[in-house]
């Protein structure tokens, strides 16, 4: 009776460490098949570099055209007004023209 028993704790012991097993490798299995096909995947952070490399050249180019903005503006800044600025934005904002010029507007 008493090889019986231990025969059946040993059998509900054998069947408890393979549930577990299989729950393992079932949870591992979940994860590597997440790791290479899921939406934060190998590809997908590879694909997110090529995108973040992507925008760091669009943002280094809005900064260029940035700084040559900066630079037009501080031309017009109270200051340091340039003549030849001022008279540039008032001829083509204001369409004025000194007396006897011809102003010729030419389409964008």
């Amino acid at each position: 009776m008493l090889t019986v028993c231990l025969q059946f704790q040993n059998m509900v012991k054998r069947k408890f460490d393979l549930i577990v097993m299989i729950v393992c490798m079932s949870l591992l299995g979940y994860f590597g098949w997440h790791s290479y096909y899921g939406p934060r995947s190998f590809d997908q952070r590879d694909a997110l570099a090529a995108k973040v490399a992507d925008l760091d050249a669009k943002l280094e180019i809005i900064r260029s055209e940035r700084q040559a903005l900066e630079r037009k503006v501080s031309l017009m800044r109270p200051e340091s007004i340039d003549p030849d600025m001022l008279d540039e934005l008032a001829r083509t904002t204001l369409d004025y023209g000194k007396p006897g010029e011809f102003i010729v507007k030419l389409p964008n």
